[in-house]
């Protein structure tokens, strides 16, 4: 979902053009060359004119190229910069700025148009513009040297980021046309300093040539739009020469593709390249002998669209199916005049916060709004750190929310959505002003006498259904007085361990840990994870019976007529599969558990909220928590999807493809519906008259289990620059093919590649990642492993088991090239 203010942004942009420019006199543009022995290039006329009436040496740097052609005008590489020529235009706007601090934050995957806004205050100047602040000495510095003319408006919020100049962390704030950075141990005058921004571009665009040639050339590619892998024709146009040249291709991210040589006849080449690389306008440089002849900022432009293609419908199918059924649950409010969007859940028009955040797993490949409802969670977040639930308003517009009391999960909930969020938009500055509230969230679940049991050391919450909220129990009257199930906490409330609880918990603490990691903070790393591995030691002396985690654990005795609770299989089970806090034997465990019911339950699907339920009468005559209802055994495509994904990651794809076909059947005989719950026959769970038929929940555990199950592409770190790649299509020998297409349109951040069967061979290529580990499935009945080659060269690997597969893992580190597995009949 674009902001609404995207458009407004968008005109303001060009405005900006006009203001960088300058007047010189008349006898500037005249004058000599100015040289620099640090770089030995010089500054002629209009060029030089702006460098020394708008900040010189501290602003631009040294020039680090002559004056070359970039899209048919003249222009001039900086330190910081690079100006540009536009004769066309006014004297006074002849020459302009690039949008150097645009195009490095694109470079870097993410689009500033969905990065969190900033917050108006009397310390800091907010631009309407672009919905960000400027502050501090950052503010200082812009306003002292040259302000919106020469530097832009704020695109950003200050963040503490990786420098590609020096490797070391530095809070920095993007502009439209640099980035400044505090350097805190540098003397007063020069703690702010600018990137370096236009030697990273040059660096790209040109290597080690940085004179212009006698002989200007132009670069061309298509016209419109192309996916990843799309066949491109590039052609090379230098009127008057034959002979040798080289073209430099450069991606969205700014790296070097490639570099091709060409002989031109007549003045012509043409060549032909796969679509690969970073997202955005690729460019393409001329070289001969070793000057410049032209640069082409943009000779065709990538884009990507999350697809799977493997010539079998119910996985070709499942993509646009479940994209079709979340959209079917977003959902705008506007409290106060300020809009807030998410999910929905299918039986409720409220947003809650536990159906926004499971929904996430599926939406975050099609959505651009990620983060508005959890700002909205956040700021109404209670002092003792404790989470609403749920948002909504009434007919009048008055607002709706709160939390059922008896509900242990919201914190972790909050943390799962604050890491999917910020994976999707690579927005660390969001992300650091929404770790205090994780945290406070967490020591709110480990120390309050409502959630906290000290003695094991434990989340407790009262007898519920799994993580459902309310009570065992008949029904009652509540303390607003009405018939009501129980869904708060008094003296007679019965607590417990519930697992689901804990293990979200600990993935929480996990997920906190690994973002303290990737912002350097390595003492909070360590800490935060420490604290989720002593959680599940806890949780297993307690909860661990031998096969899977049992529902529910007393903390006093209590004894449930027509239940034997060693037996209970609750819907967290299948959660802990995917939430890294199990060892092999559990996850082995688990799953074997739940395909034995399946062959004695009698259930249309094994996909049990709990088995066996709770006998009738459990919990009053509240409608649809009878047994075989709801939570209470009734049948979830939400358990399937997460069972589907587990068996994925846990070395049974067999089982993986066998629930994702079976789902793709149920919505066959549904006509594309979903419910959220089935009864054992098959029977839609219609919980009440205003009940949606785009279970949202479900459907995007299911996505999440093609794509990172079947297709295998999980991101471990944020944008899918760094993935684990494991697809499992050998285990399908209906596929022989399969091209996968995975994107967040919240940024840039893809990952994309083409999967090939072969005889006795696998063949594989990966653009849009940066790095990771590849995890290549081999077929059953697969000899030896002969070789593997990267890019045809011999690679190093390691043969993996888990389960009863064997899998060929190798480092992921060069995307683009071909990685082929040879194997013995």
């Amino acid at each position: 979902m674009f902001r609404r203010d995207t458009q407004q942004r968008m005109r303001w942009l060009p405005l900006t053009f006009l203001l960088v420019a300058v007047l010189w006199p008349q006898q500037m543009a005249q004058a000599a060359p100015r040289c620099f022995a640090e770089t030995g290039f010089c500054l002629n006329g209009p060029f030089r004119a702006f460098w020394e009436q708008r900040g010189g040496l501290a602003v631009f740097g040294f020039p680090i190229t002559g004056e070359v052609w970039e899209d048919g005008r003249r222009v001039q590489y900086f330190e910081r910069n690079r100006f540009e020529w536009h004769p066309e235009n006014p004297q006074a706007y002849q020459v302009l700025l690039g949008q150097l601090g645009v195009e490095r934050m694109r470079a870097s995957g993410r689009d500033w148009r969905t990065l969190a806004f900033g917050e108006a205050s009397a310390e800091c100047a907010f631009f309407a513009e672009t919905s960000h602040t400027l502050c501090g000495p950052f503010r200082t510095w812009w306003e002292k040297n040259g302000g919106l003319a020469v530097f832009g408006f704020p695109i950003s919020e200050p963040a503490v980021e990786l420098n590609e100049a020096d490797g070391q962390r530095y809070t920095v704030q993007y502009f439209e046309r640099n980035r400044f950075e505090l350097h805190p141990d540098n003397p007063a005058p020069y703690r702010v300093q600018l990137g370096l921004l236009g030697s990273w571009r040059a660096a790209a665009l040109l290597g080690t040539a940085r004179q212009p040639h006698s002989v200007q050339a132009t670069v061309s590619g298509p016209n419109q739009v192309v996916q990843p892998f799309d066949p491109v024709t590039l052609r090379v146009a230098a009127t008057g020469y034959s002979g040798p040249a080289t073209l430099r291709l450069v991606d969205g991210a700014g790296v070097l593709e490639d570099e091709i040589p060409l002989t031109l006849v007549d003045g012509a080449a043409t060549t032909d390249v796969a679509a690969t690389g970073a997202l955005g306008p690729h460019a393409a440089t001329v070289i001969i002998g070793e000057a410049v002849a032209g640069i082409a900022s943009t000779v065709y432009t990538l884009d990507a669209t999350t697809n799977i293609a493997t010539g079998v419908a119910a996985y070709d199918t499942l993509v646009p199916r479940v994209r079709a059924l979340l959209a079917q649950d977003s959902y705008q409010l506007n409290l106060g005049g300020r809009a807030i969007y998410g999910y929905r859940s299918p039986d409720s028009p409220l947003l809650w916060l536990r159906d926004h955040v499971y929904q996430g797993v599926g939406f975050r490949y099609f959505e651009r709004n990620m983060t508005s409802l959890l700002d909205y969670f956040r700021s109404a977040q209670q002092p003792d750190g404790a989470f609403d639930d749920y948002v909504g308003q009434q007919p009048d517009g008055t607002p709706i929310q709160g939390r059922m009391q008896v509900e242990a999960d919201l914190e972790f909930l909050f943390v799962q959505g604050m890491v999917q969020a910020w994976q999707t938009t690579g927005d660390d500055a969001w992300l650091q002003k929404s770790l205090a509230s994780a945290e406070r969230g967490l020591r709110h679940s480990t120390s309050s006498a409502l959630r906290w049991d000290a003695a094991h050391g434990l989340v407790k919450r009262p007898y519920t259904i799994d993580m459902w909220d309310f009570e065992l129990g008949p029904q009652t009257t509540s303390p607003d007085g009405k018939l009501s199930l129980r869904h708060w906490i008094d003296d007679a409330t019965r607590f417990g361990i519930m697992h689901g609880d804990n293990t979200g918990t600990a993935q929480a603490m996990l997920l906190t840990a690994n973002a303290y990691g990737q912002l350097g903070d390595t003492g909070q790393a360590t800490e935060w994870r420490g604290r989720a591995f002593a959680l599940i030691a806890h949780l297993n002396a307690v909860s661990w019976n031998g096969s899977f985690f049992r529902h529910f654990t007393p903390l006093a005795p209590l004894d449930v007529p027509g239940v034997d609770s060693e037996q209970q299989l609750s819907l967290s089970n299948a959660y802990a599969l995917n939430r890294g806090v199990l060892n092999a034997a559990q996850a082995q465990s688990i799953l074997a558990e739940y395909q034995r019911r399946r062959s004695t339950a009698g259930a249309f699907a094994e996909w049990f909220s709990l088995d066996p339920p709770f006998p009738a009468g459990s919990f009053g005559t509240a409608e649809g928590v009878g047994p075989g209802e709801y939570v209470n055994g009734g049948i979830m495509p939400l358990v399937g999807g997460e069972l589907a994904r587990g068996a994925f990651r846990w070395g049974q794809p067999d089982y993986g493809f066998d629930i994702l076909r079976r789902y793709q059947m149920l919505l066959d005989t549904q006509n594309g519906r979903s419910y959220l719950w089935y009864k054992p026959d098959g029977t839609p769970g219609i919980s009440n008259g205003t009940t949606l038929a785009s279970d949202g929940w479900g459907a995007a555990a299911m996505l999440a289990a093609l794509i990172e199950g079947a297709a295998g592409v999980r991101d471990i770190s944020t944008l899918l620059r760094q993935i684990e790649l494991t697809p499992a299509w050998a285990a399908d020998d209906a596929v022989q093919q399969a091209t996968v297409v995975v994107r967040y349109p919240a940024s840039l951040g893809y990952a994309a590649y083409r999967w090939e069967r072969l005889p006795n061979s696998l063949r594989l290529r990966v653009t849009g990642a940066q790095g990771g580990v590849v995890r290549l499935l081999l077929p059953a009945g697969a000899g030896d492993v002969q070789s593997v080659s990267v890019a045809g060269v011999a690679a190093p690997y390691q043969i993996e088991q888990s389960g009863a597969r064997r899998y060929v893992t190798l480092p992921l580190r060069a995307a683009g090239q071909t990685i082929e597995i040879r194997w013995t009949e």
